[in-house]
Protein backbone atom coordinates (compact mmCIF):
# COMPACT_ATOMS: atom_id res chain seq x y z
CA UNK A 1 0.00 0.00 0.00
CA UNK A 2 1.32 3.17 -1.16
CA UNK A 3 0.86 6.15 1.60
CA UNK A 4 0.35 9.48 0.45
CA UNK A 5 0.31 12.26 3.19
CA UNK A 6 -1.19 15.49 2.94
CA UNK A 7 0.63 18.26 5.38
CA UNK A 8 -2.18 21.22 5.52
CA UNK A 9 -1.76 24.61 7.44
CA UNK A 10 -4.22 27.35 8.66
CA UNK A 11 -5.65 28.92 6.66
CA UNK A 12 -5.90 25.79 4.32
CA UNK A 13 -7.48 25.93 0.73
CA UNK A 14 -10.01 23.32 0.21
CA UNK A 15 -9.82 22.14 -2.80
CA UNK A 16 -6.12 21.46 -3.19
CA UNK A 17 -6.44 19.48 -0.63
CA UNK A 18 -9.78 17.35 -2.19
CA UNK A 19 -7.53 17.19 -5.30
CA UNK A 20 -5.12 14.60 -3.30
CA UNK A 21 -8.33 13.20 -1.47
CA UNK A 22 -10.22 12.52 -4.53
CA UNK A 23 -7.85 10.79 -6.54
CA UNK A 24 -5.65 8.68 -3.51
CA UNK A 25 -8.53 8.34 -0.61
CA UNK A 26 -11.52 7.21 -2.35
CA UNK A 27 -12.10 3.53 -2.06
CA UNK A 28 -13.94 2.40 -5.07
CA UNK A 29 -15.91 0.06 -6.33
CA UNK A 30 -14.29 -2.86 -8.50
CA UNK A 31 -10.79 -1.02 -7.86
CA UNK A 32 -8.26 -2.59 -5.63
CA UNK A 33 -7.06 0.32 -3.20
CA UNK A 34 -3.30 0.65 -3.72
CA UNK A 35 -3.37 3.98 -1.73
CA UNK A 36 -3.60 4.73 2.27
CA UNK A 37 -4.50 8.37 2.38
CA UNK A 38 -4.23 10.51 5.20
CA UNK A 39 -3.07 14.12 6.43
CA UNK A 40 -1.27 16.07 8.92
CA UNK A 41 0.00 19.33 10.12
CA UNK A 42 2.51 20.92 12.80
CA UNK A 43 0.03 21.69 15.31
CA UNK A 44 -2.37 18.58 15.64
CA UNK A 45 -6.37 20.16 16.10
CA UNK A 46 -8.72 22.59 14.65
CA UNK A 47 -7.04 23.54 11.18
CA UNK A 48 -8.72 26.65 9.87
CA UNK A 49 -9.73 26.89 6.07
CA UNK A 50 -10.67 29.32 3.64
CA UNK A 51 -13.84 27.96 3.22
CA UNK A 52 -14.86 28.83 6.26
CA UNK A 53 -14.70 25.86 8.42
CA UNK A 54 -12.22 24.05 10.80
CA UNK A 55 -10.93 20.65 9.81
CA UNK A 56 -9.77 18.20 12.87
CA UNK A 57 -6.10 17.25 12.37
CA UNK A 58 -5.04 14.61 14.89
CA UNK A 59 -1.29 13.77 12.94
CA UNK A 60 1.33 15.54 13.72
CA UNK A 61 4.69 16.14 11.54
CA UNK A 62 5.94 13.01 12.01
CA UNK A 63 3.11 11.33 9.70
CA UNK A 64 5.52 12.48 6.75
CA UNK A 65 8.43 9.67 8.01
CA UNK A 66 5.76 6.93 7.22
CA UNK A 67 5.39 8.61 3.85
CA UNK A 68 6.19 7.24 0.30
CA UNK A 69 4.42 10.27 -1.28
CA UNK A 70 4.08 13.65 0.73
CA UNK A 71 1.46 16.74 -0.80
CA UNK A 72 1.55 19.72 -0.36
CA UNK A 73 -1.65 21.10 -0.87
CA UNK A 74 -0.82 24.43 -1.43
CA UNK A 75 0.69 27.24 1.33
CA UNK A 76 -1.20 30.11 1.75
CA UNK A 77 0.04 32.92 2.01
CA UNK A 78 2.95 32.55 0.20
CA UNK A 79 4.58 35.61 2.17
CA UNK A 80 5.30 33.27 5.13
CA UNK A 81 7.42 30.58 5.60
CA UNK A 82 6.61 27.38 6.86
CA UNK A 83 8.87 26.89 10.18
CA UNK A 84 11.98 25.41 10.63
CA UNK A 85 10.62 22.11 11.62
CA UNK A 86 8.38 21.76 8.47
CA UNK A 87 11.67 22.41 6.26
CA UNK A 88 13.53 20.08 8.24
CA UNK A 89 10.75 16.67 7.92
CA UNK A 90 10.24 18.17 4.07
CA UNK A 91 14.06 17.33 3.47
CA UNK A 92 14.11 14.53 5.81
CA UNK A 93 11.29 12.63 3.94
CA UNK A 94 12.27 13.79 0.67
CA UNK A 95 15.65 12.17 1.54
CA UNK A 96 14.21 8.64 3.03
CA UNK A 97 13.31 8.23 -0.34
CA UNK A 98 9.52 10.14 -0.84
CA UNK A 99 8.14 11.50 -3.58
CA UNK A 100 7.37 15.14 -2.52
CA UNK A 101 4.34 17.00 -4.37
CA UNK A 102 2.87 20.65 -4.40
CA UNK A 103 -0.18 21.68 -5.82
CA UNK A 104 -0.60 25.22 -6.46
CA UNK A 105 0.85 27.57 -3.99
CA UNK A 106 2.29 24.71 -2.52
CA UNK A 107 5.58 25.15 -4.33
CA UNK A 108 6.57 27.70 -2.12
CA UNK A 109 7.09 25.52 0.64
CA UNK A 110 9.14 23.44 -1.59
CA UNK A 111 10.78 26.09 -2.22
CA UNK A 112 11.53 27.30 0.96
CA UNK A 113 12.78 23.60 2.22
CA UNK A 114 15.56 23.97 -1.23
CA UNK A 115 13.63 20.66 -2.85
CA UNK A 116 13.33 23.02 -6.66
CA UNK A 117 16.79 24.44 -6.34
CA UNK A 118 18.06 24.13 -10.01
CA UNK A 119 15.18 22.49 -10.96
CA UNK A 120 12.34 23.51 -13.12
CA UNK A 121 9.28 23.78 -11.73
CA UNK A 122 5.78 25.70 -11.88
CA UNK A 123 3.01 27.00 -9.83
CA UNK A 124 -0.05 29.11 -10.09
CA UNK A 125 0.57 31.70 -13.44
CA UNK A 126 -0.26 34.47 -11.00
CA UNK A 127 2.34 33.43 -8.83
CA UNK A 128 4.91 32.31 -10.88
CA UNK A 129 6.55 35.98 -11.10
CA UNK A 130 6.43 35.80 -7.56
CA UNK A 131 8.16 32.58 -7.03
CA UNK A 132 11.07 33.19 -9.74
CA UNK A 133 11.68 36.48 -8.05
CA UNK A 134 12.16 35.46 -4.32
CA UNK A 135 13.96 31.96 -5.57
CA UNK A 136 16.43 32.92 -8.45
CA UNK A 137 17.49 29.43 -8.49
CA UNK A 138 14.82 27.72 -9.95
CA UNK A 139 13.26 28.06 -12.98
CA UNK A 140 10.08 28.45 -12.68
CA UNK A 141 7.94 27.35 -15.87
CA UNK A 142 4.47 29.93 -15.97
CA UNK A 143 2.85 28.25 -18.68
CA UNK A 144 2.85 24.28 -18.11
CA UNK A 145 0.33 22.20 -16.20
CA UNK A 146 2.62 20.18 -14.26
CA UNK A 147 6.35 19.45 -13.77
CA UNK A 148 7.69 15.80 -12.36
CA UNK A 149 11.14 15.19 -11.51
CA UNK A 150 10.10 11.08 -10.02
CA UNK A 151 11.67 12.52 -6.47
CA UNK A 152 9.36 16.01 -6.91
CA UNK A 153 7.02 17.60 -8.84
CA UNK A 154 4.88 20.75 -8.86
CA UNK A 155 1.43 21.45 -10.40
CA UNK A 156 -0.18 25.07 -11.34
CA UNK A 157 -3.24 26.08 -9.95
CA UNK A 158 -5.74 24.03 -8.45
CA UNK A 159 -7.30 22.34 -11.34
CA UNK A 160 -4.07 21.30 -12.34
CA UNK A 161 -3.62 19.20 -9.15
CA UNK A 162 -6.49 16.49 -10.74
CA UNK A 163 -3.90 16.50 -13.71
CA UNK A 164 -0.79 15.77 -11.68
CA UNK A 165 -2.26 13.32 -9.07
CA UNK A 166 -3.80 11.73 -11.88
CA UNK A 167 -0.69 11.48 -13.55
CA UNK A 168 0.97 10.02 -10.54
CA UNK A 169 -1.11 7.67 -10.44
CA UNK A 170 -0.48 6.13 -14.69
CA UNK A 171 3.00 6.65 -13.25
CA UNK A 172 2.47 4.31 -10.33
CA UNK A 173 -0.08 1.80 -11.34
CA UNK A 174 -0.54 2.33 -15.26
CA UNK A 175 -3.12 3.38 -17.40
CA UNK A 176 -6.15 1.30 -16.91
CA UNK A 177 -6.02 1.87 -13.12
CA UNK A 178 -5.97 5.63 -13.55
CA UNK A 179 -8.27 5.64 -16.32
CA UNK A 180 -10.89 3.99 -13.90
CA UNK A 181 -10.70 6.57 -11.17
CA UNK A 182 -10.85 9.41 -14.11
CA UNK A 183 -14.38 7.68 -14.96
CA UNK A 184 -15.56 7.98 -11.73
CA UNK A 185 -15.10 11.23 -11.21
CA UNK A 186 -16.22 11.88 -15.05
CA UNK A 187 -12.85 13.81 -15.92
CA UNK A 188 -10.31 12.84 -18.74
CA UNK A 189 -7.47 10.25 -17.85
CA UNK A 190 -4.80 12.06 -18.75
CA UNK A 191 -3.29 15.44 -19.59
CA UNK A 192 -0.17 15.76 -20.78
CA UNK A 193 2.01 18.52 -18.33
CA UNK A 194 3.68 20.47 -21.15
CA UNK A 195 0.24 21.94 -22.43
CA UNK A 196 -0.65 25.31 -21.07
CA UNK A 197 -2.19 26.44 -18.01
CA UNK A 198 -4.80 28.16 -20.31
CA UNK A 199 -5.83 29.26 -23.55
CA UNK A 200 -6.35 32.45 -24.92
CA UNK A 201 -10.36 33.95 -24.56
CA UNK A 202 -12.10 32.93 -27.31
CA UNK A 203 -13.23 34.20 -29.91
CA UNK A 204 -17.27 34.24 -30.87
CA UNK A 205 -16.47 32.42 -33.80
CA UNK A 206 -14.75 30.13 -31.83
CA UNK A 207 -17.51 28.85 -29.92
CA UNK A 208 -18.73 26.78 -33.07
CA UNK A 209 -15.18 25.52 -33.53
CA UNK A 210 -15.37 22.85 -30.34
CA UNK A 211 -13.03 20.35 -31.34
CA UNK A 212 -14.74 17.67 -29.42
CA UNK A 213 -16.69 16.11 -32.87
CA UNK A 214 -12.84 15.68 -34.55
CA UNK A 215 -10.90 14.28 -31.41
CA UNK A 216 -13.63 11.96 -31.46
CA UNK A 217 -13.08 11.08 -35.11
CA UNK A 218 -9.71 10.76 -34.59
CA UNK A 219 -9.75 8.15 -31.49
CA UNK A 220 -11.94 6.04 -33.57
CA UNK A 221 -9.16 5.82 -36.71
CA UNK A 222 -5.91 5.41 -34.50
CA UNK A 223 -5.04 2.48 -36.70
CA UNK A 224 -5.10 4.71 -39.84
CA UNK A 225 -2.63 7.12 -40.94
CA UNK A 226 -4.34 9.92 -39.98
CA UNK A 227 -2.38 13.76 -40.90
CA UNK A 228 -3.03 17.11 -40.08
CA UNK A 229 -4.53 17.54 -43.76
CA UNK A 230 -6.79 14.75 -43.33
CA UNK A 231 -7.84 16.51 -39.79
CA UNK A 232 -7.82 19.71 -41.19
CA UNK A 233 -10.36 18.20 -44.17
CA UNK A 234 -12.48 16.54 -41.92
CA UNK A 235 -13.36 19.27 -40.18
CA UNK A 236 -13.57 21.84 -43.16
CA UNK A 237 -10.94 24.36 -41.97
CA UNK A 238 -7.39 24.90 -42.92
CA UNK A 239 -4.57 23.45 -41.46
CA UNK A 240 -3.35 26.65 -40.23
CA UNK A 241 -6.83 27.11 -38.26
CA UNK A 242 -6.82 23.77 -37.15
CA UNK A 243 -3.40 24.31 -35.64
CA UNK A 244 -4.58 27.63 -34.08
CA UNK A 245 -7.66 26.00 -32.27
CA UNK A 246 -5.39 23.17 -31.28
CA UNK A 247 -3.35 25.28 -29.52
CA UNK A 248 -6.23 27.46 -27.85
CA UNK A 249 -8.38 24.69 -26.94
CA UNK A 250 -5.76 22.14 -25.91
CA UNK A 251 -2.64 24.05 -25.46
CA UNK A 252 -0.34 21.59 -27.85
CA UNK A 253 -0.04 20.91 -31.67
CA UNK A 254 -2.36 17.88 -33.78
CA UNK A 255 0.72 15.74 -34.01
CA UNK A 256 1.63 15.92 -30.47
CA UNK A 257 -2.14 15.38 -29.56
CA UNK A 258 -2.02 12.38 -31.79
CA UNK A 259 1.01 10.76 -30.69
CA UNK A 260 -0.33 11.32 -27.17
CA UNK A 261 -3.38 9.21 -27.83
CA UNK A 262 -1.31 6.27 -30.04
CA UNK A 263 1.06 6.28 -26.45
CA UNK A 264 -2.19 6.00 -24.11
CA UNK A 265 -3.71 3.46 -26.16
CA UNK A 266 -0.66 1.37 -26.64
CA UNK A 267 -0.66 1.58 -22.86
CA UNK A 268 -3.61 0.24 -22.10
CA UNK A 269 -3.06 -2.72 -24.58
CA UNK A 270 0.35 -3.98 -22.87
CA UNK A 271 -1.26 -3.42 -19.41
CA UNK A 272 -4.55 -5.64 -20.71
CA UNK A 273 -3.47 -7.94 -23.86
CA UNK A 274 -0.89 -10.48 -24.39
CA UNK A 275 -1.40 -9.00 -27.95
CA UNK A 276 2.62 -8.57 -29.65
CA UNK A 277 4.60 -5.38 -30.11
CA UNK A 278 4.27 -5.50 -33.68
CA UNK A 279 0.07 -5.93 -33.39
CA UNK A 280 0.00 -3.18 -30.83
CA UNK A 281 1.82 -0.86 -32.78
CA UNK A 282 -0.52 -1.29 -36.15
CA UNK A 283 -3.70 -1.21 -34.16
CA UNK A 284 -2.72 2.12 -32.36
CA UNK A 285 -1.03 3.73 -36.15
CA UNK A 286 2.35 3.75 -34.92
CA UNK A 287 3.06 1.17 -37.88
CA UNK A 288 5.74 -1.03 -36.67
CA UNK A 289 7.01 -2.23 -33.18
CA UNK A 290 10.47 -0.14 -33.63
CA UNK A 291 8.69 2.64 -34.22
CA UNK A 292 6.79 2.24 -30.94
CA UNK A 293 9.46 1.52 -28.98
CA UNK A 294 11.20 4.50 -30.49
CA UNK A 295 8.20 6.58 -29.24
CA UNK A 296 7.21 4.68 -26.33
CA UNK A 297 10.89 5.36 -24.66
CA UNK A 298 11.18 9.25 -25.64
CA UNK A 299 7.56 9.77 -24.39
CA UNK A 300 8.02 7.85 -21.44
CA UNK A 301 11.41 6.94 -20.91
CA UNK A 302 11.11 2.94 -20.88
CA UNK A 303 10.47 0.22 -23.40
CA UNK A 304 7.26 -1.11 -24.44
CA UNK A 305 8.50 -4.67 -22.63
CA UNK A 306 9.39 -3.24 -19.35
CA UNK A 307 6.13 -1.25 -18.76
CA UNK A 308 4.21 -4.61 -19.81
CA UNK A 309 6.23 -6.45 -17.07
CA UNK A 310 5.75 -3.91 -14.04
CA UNK A 311 2.10 -3.28 -14.69
CA UNK A 312 1.28 -6.53 -15.62
CA UNK A 313 2.15 -8.04 -12.56
CA UNK A 314 -0.09 -5.96 -10.58
CA UNK A 315 -3.00 -7.90 -9.18
CA UNK A 316 -6.47 -5.89 -10.64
Amino acid sequence: MHRVVALVRPPQSTFELACAAQVFGIERPGLPMRYAFSVCTERPGPVATYAGYDMLVTDGLDALDQADTVVIPGWLPTTEPPSPAVVRVLRRAHSHGARVVSICSGAFALAHAGLLDGRRATTHWALADALAARFPHIRVDPNVLYVDHGDVATSAGAGAGFDLCMHLVRSDQGARYAAHIARTMVMPPHREGGQLQYSAPPHPAQIDGTLAPLLEWITARLSEPVTIESMAAHAGVSTRTLTRRFAEQLGTSPGQWLLAQRIATARDLLESSDLPLEAIARRVGLSSATNLRRRFLNTLGTTPGAYRRAFRAKPR
